[in-house]
């Protein structure tokens, strides 16, 4: 199928920018991805006619504000193939989800001794909520191995599961690595031996089919900001039982049903989650990137995605001195990599005099640096506005690199 790189890329205004004289190529999508023109329009719309609080007043701005807010959680549902849109939460992003789960149902449900399931290959954000429930609650944090290419196997998630394990939490793909997990068949296991299964959709939303009906799973987070969308707002899914059950997470306006120094009860979902005045433009925002990914060829995307990765691995692996890390099977856009006697923090500054620019450092993901014995990495990671000229840029850049550290 035909995928109109072109065309794309002039949505996007901050590809227009030089950067020290040279064209911006932009490889830092896994960080954050860059904003359509519309996604901006449309927050900017927000603050210049409709900017008024959502649920709390009858004039037009606030019904306007309100029904685009409400209009954007339709969007997400629809892109999550949610059953309702009680089960669409707005968070500040992923790290937020995933803490609410871990701070709500992980606390009402777990006891000393129980296991908590994750990767070697997790984020930040996907370990230290579940160590700060563990600590609180006296369970025990297992972890899965990643294999020398940077895949984990179901056998070894196998090996870890038992009738103590309550909950499994899992990247739907790898920020550090591009690994994608074998989410839908993890589900399947966590949840014969009576364990709720929670998804770090991050790096999963933008590059990967996302049905959350189909993965099984009963939780899946994601950001805004890494789908094309604004910073500061996400969405955690989940099924509305679980939800309906859970606890509030934050207490104050939109939360409440009815509040008295007596007592008080709580709104019905999904605000029962919602406390306080949100981002209503970022969530607006959100709705118009949700809704420009959509009206995407996923199958073109994806496959052009796909292209761009291997010859990216193919140009790397042919330079001499430079070792990637993470060669799984099944990956999505994003590749590390070292090159010998060059610190990461030095390719990424001399790639930047190119107008390259590239993630450096441990990514958030520090267990997966202990893994390889290594600090940090240089990581390039590729949106669907990237090409293979891209790539070219990175080469020469590189290449450059090779020189200043006499490895040419």
């Amino acid at each position: 199928m035909s995928f109109d790189v072109a065309a794309l890329r002039a949505q996007f205004p901050a590809l227009e920018q030089r950067v020290n004289g040279r064209p911006l190529v932009y490889l830092d999508s896994a960080a954050t991805a860059l904003k359509p023109r519309r996604v901006i329009e449309a927050v900017e719309s927000v603050y210049a006619a409709d900017c008024a609080n959502i649920h709390r007043a009858v004039h037009a701005l606030s019904q306007r504000a309100t029904a685009r807010y409400e209009g954007a959680r339709d969007v997400a549902v629809r892109f999550l193939n949610a059953k309702s849109r009680a089960e669409v939460v707005y968070t500040r992003g992923t790290t937020e989800g995933i803490n609410l789960v871990a701070q709500t149902w992980g606390l009402e449900h777990l006891r000393e001794g129980d296991e908590i399931l994750l990767t070697e290959l997790e984020h930040h954000s996907n370990i230290v909520p579940w160590q700060l429930v563990a600590a609180r609650t006296g369970a025990k944090i297992v972890v899965v191995p990643i294999t020398d290419v940077g895949e984990v196997s179901l056998e070894d998630v196998e090996a870890r599961l038992s009738s103590r394990t309550k909950i499994v939490s899992v990247a739907h793909a790898s920020n550090a690595l591009g690994t994608v997990l074998p989410v839908k068949e993890i589900a399947e296991r966590a949840h014969a031996v009576g364990a709720i299964v929670v998804v770090d959709g991050a790096q999963g939303a933008p590059h990967l089919p996302v049905d959350v009906q189909a993965l099984g799973c009963d939780f899946y987070a994601f950001s805004g900001h890494k789908i094309y969308g604004p910073s500061g707002i996400g969405i955690l899914w989940g099924k509305e039982a679980l939800l309906d059950a859970m606890p509030p997470y934050q207490g104050g306006g939109d939360m409440i049903d009815h509040v008295s120094f007596s007592g008080s009860t709580w709104n019905e979902l999904p605000y029962k989650f919602e406390a306080g005045t949100p981002p209503i433009a970022s969530a607006i925002g959100l709705g118009e990137a949700l809704q420009f990914f959509m009206e995407l060829d996923h199958e073109a995307l994806f496959a052009h995605e796909q292209d761009v990765l291997a010859y990216a691995m193919e140009r790397l692996a042919s330079i001499p001195g430079v070792t990637l890390v993470g060669t799984a099977k099944q990956k999505v856009a994003v590749q590390s990599f070292l090159v010998e006697g060059a610190h990461p923090s030095d390719v990424g500054t001399i790639l930047d005099g190119f107008g390259v620019a590239v993630r450096t450092g441990h990514h958030c993901a520090q267990p997966v640096m202990e893994r390889f014995c290594i600090p940090a990495t240089a990581r390039a990671s590729f949106g669907l506005y990237n090409t293979r000229e891209d790539v070219d840029a990175l080469i020469e850049g590189l290449e450059q690199v090779q020189r200043l550290f006499g490895n040419a």
